[in-house]
């Protein structure tokens, strides 16, 4: 009997061990899980019942779950479920199947998606043990990819192309803007007897060859009723009535990118290409395609991200005869409106004044800093970039001796005697000039003795008397500030400068260069010096800068900082207590004299006056009589004050005299 009842529990402790040893439904699913979460799709199909993989393959289940996660950027997956309680595996256990709630939580390009199915798993036969063992496997459905996707359901990515903001002057006047534009193409079955005749004169009118009609009519989708595009026009284009009269050309309204002002605005405002290969190995590939338009030069670049929006991406799902489902979704964002505090007529107005001349022009308000116009000239048109019919513009543009690709309002040039006013103030401040106080200067020349070589300092006329500060700014006096900037030394100068904003980077939203003292940053060569003091030597300077010095004189020693969008807060002062009232009031003085009894007199043609300062910077490096000359006039009104407007003309010396005055002085009459 004791042996027996031995027996009988060894038995019951047998059974039990078994029992423990075998595989449970949360343990299966828990390894499926485990390999859902991996992404380790091979294996997971490995689990599935032997319905499961009767009725899917492995292409139609785990494979096709891999190429969609693929397609919709599936990452940071996670399934979870709650594993069944001891009395639900009895159950499970004695019926021989199961019922596991899970859920899953991931991340798409369209953003997060979770939900919630069920897994039934069931027991049969487990092929890689014993005959008689048995095992837990999962009745696999399209469920547990999206429960909404049935069997012949599809997975679409649908993206929806945000507008590109627009860019405003001040007063919400178009600088680049989205409008109706053509665009040309040909319906190829409607071409006609000669349909080689044809194309030729389309060719022609467009700017394009033969052989381009031919490749995008021979593209593989294209049929003989398919409208087929070929370029895009503006709807004011004189040839689209002879275009149009071609058989088998036909036009549609599209969107696209206009650029109102021309080339007047052209490197301020840029305009939009399409986007390279290259660009496309550094953008966000989820915001970039090869279809994509990027900004390229000026504002278009420079507010590329705010301009470009965002795209709207849809995740649907698509079973047949039903209406799509939303699985997931990131609205369009359009991008940003740029508004800017250019004045477009000012803009054009002082572009005009140009005309065929090279060179550069900035306008502010000394007051507040907001820039009103930014000119390089000459310059190109940005619409004749994206819908010109000229088949080499970019050569034609790169062989021009006027360079007219070059923006000359980011760049900086030496300034010539238009930096006396500044230089004077330094001296102002640091006692080396007194107000009514002269020096003598005889003849044309000076030397500061040996250490200076053959080099001499050369003004343009002689003085009768002393010369002081006023009578050296009328009569652009270079030896009255080469001696006092000498007599300063170049540390007082130095400092003088910097505090004008030199050597620093220019607080502005465009890039702009900065304005320099030397090439050293330094001004340790006596002769340099002196050059310096009237706008030669190294000393550069930005054309923008340059206005803002002037506008202490006129705004109680401040140089406020200058902003280009309406959005910056205007009137903030970058620099200040740079000169004095008393020293600004003889300055002014002083510059509205140069006007009427000095260097500017072609400034009183205008019927109200003008205060302003001439200079010019000769391109060479000795006191050879050879070399470019370039013109420059910095003036304002000088009742009103309100504008500040700096110019530089190109290569003057064989021009009429006062060449850059004579166009400021246009632009104020256009203006005013």
């Amino acid at each position: 009997m004791k042996r027996i009842i031995i027996l009988f529990a060894f038995l019951l402790i047998l059974g039990a061990c078994s029992e423990k040893d075998q595989a449970t439904p949360n343990d299966r699913f828990q390894d499926y899980v485990t390999h859902w979460n991996e992404l380790k799709f091979d294996e997971m199909y490995d689990l599935f019942s032997v319905n499961a993989a009767n009725t899917y393959s492995e292409e139609q289940s785990v494979l096709r779950t891999q190429t969609i996660y693929e397609d919709i950027g599936v990452s940071d997956l996670e399934v979870s479920f709650e594993e069944l309680t001891e009395e639900q595996l009895d159950v499970a256990m004695e019926e021989g199947t199961a019922t596991i709630p899970f859920s899953v939580q991931l991340e798409t390009l369209a953003g997060p998606v979770s939900f919630e199915h069920e897994a039934t798993l069931i027991q049969q036969d487990d092929e890689t043990e014993d005959e008689d063992s048995k095992n837990w496997y999962i009745e696999w459905e399209t469920g547990f990819i999206f429960p909404d996707l049935k069997e012949n359901g599809q997975i679409r990515i649908q993206t929806t192309n945000p507008k590109r903001g627009e860019i405003l002057d001040r007063n919400q006047m178009p600088l680049a803007i989205n409008d109706t534009i053509y665009e040309i193409g040909i319906v190829p079955g409607n071409l006609g007897d000669n349909p080689e005749q044809s194309k030729q004169k389309v060719a022609d009118l467009l700017g394009m060859s033969t052989e381009t009609i031919d490749t995008a009519l021979n593209a593989g989708w294209v049929e003989d009723n398919l409208f087929v595009p070929l370029k895009s026009v503006l709807p004011e284009e004189s040839f689209l009535s002879e275009l149009l009269a071609i058989e088998g050309v036909q036009s549609q309204e599209i969107t696209g990118r206009v650029y109102p002002a021309g080339e007047a605005a052209t490197h301020l405002v840029g305009y939009i290409r399409n986007v390279t290969s290259d660009d496309l190995e550094t953008l966000d590939a989820d915001q970039y395609s090869a279809n994509d338009k990027i900004g390229s030069r000026g504002l278009e670049q420079l507010y590329e991200e705010q301009l470009k929006g965002k795209k709207g991406v849809s995740i649907l799902i698509a079973n047949e005869n039903e209406e799509d489902i939303v699985l997931a979704e990131i609205p369009v964002e359009d991008g940003k409106t740029i508004t800017t505090t250019i004045d477009i007529n000012i803009q054009e107005k002082i572009f005009n004044t140009f005309e065929e001349d090279a060179g550069t022009a900035a306008a502010v308000d000394p007051k507040t800093g907001e820039t009103l116009a930014l000119v390089s000239s000459p310059s190109f048109d940005p619409n004749e970039v994206l819908y010109g019919t000229s088949g080499n513009l970019w050569g034609e543009l790169e062989e021009d001796e006027r360079n007219p690709v070059l923006n000359r309002f980011s760049a900086t040039f030496a300034p010539g005697s238009v930096i006396k006013p500044i230089t004077g103030s330094i001296g102002l401040s640091n006692g080396s000039i007194v107000l009514g106080e002269g020096i003598e200067i005889n003849g044309l020349t000076w030397s500061n003795g040996e250490g200076w070589g053959d080099y001499e300092v050369r003004r343009v006329s002689t003085s009768n008397g002393p010369v002081d500060l006023a009578d050296a700014l009328i009569r652009s006096d270079n030896i009255f500030f080469a001696r006092k900037a000498v007599e300063m030394g170049a540390e007082a100068y130095t400092t003088g400068l910097k505090d004008f904003g030199f050597e620093e980077d220019f607080p502005f939203e465009y890039p702009i260069t900065a304005s320099t003292i030397s090439s050293s940053g330094k001004l340790d060569d006596e002769v340099l010096l002196a050059n310096a003091s009237y706008g030669q030597g190294e000393l550069e300077m930005n054309v923008l800068h340059l206005a803002m010095t002037y506008a202490p004189f006129l705004n109680d020693g401040k140089m406020v900082k200058p902003t280009l969008l309406t959005s910056e807060e205007t009137g903030q002062v970058w620099k200040d207590e740079l000169v004095t009232s008393e020293h600004a009031n003889a300055i002014k003085d002083a510059l509205r004299k140069v006007v009427t009894d000095g260097t500017a007199r072609n400034a009183q043609d205008a019927d109200f006056p003008i205060s302003g300062k001439t200079g010019t910077a000769e391109l060479k490096l000795t006191n050879d009589s050879s070399g470019d000359e370039n013109g420059w006039f910095v003036g304002y009104p000088t009742d009103d004050q309100d504008m500040i407007i700096a110019m530089m003309v190109e290569q003057v010396q064989d021009k009429e005299s006062g060449l850059a005055t004579k166009k400021v002085t246009d632009a104020f009459k256009a203006i005013k």
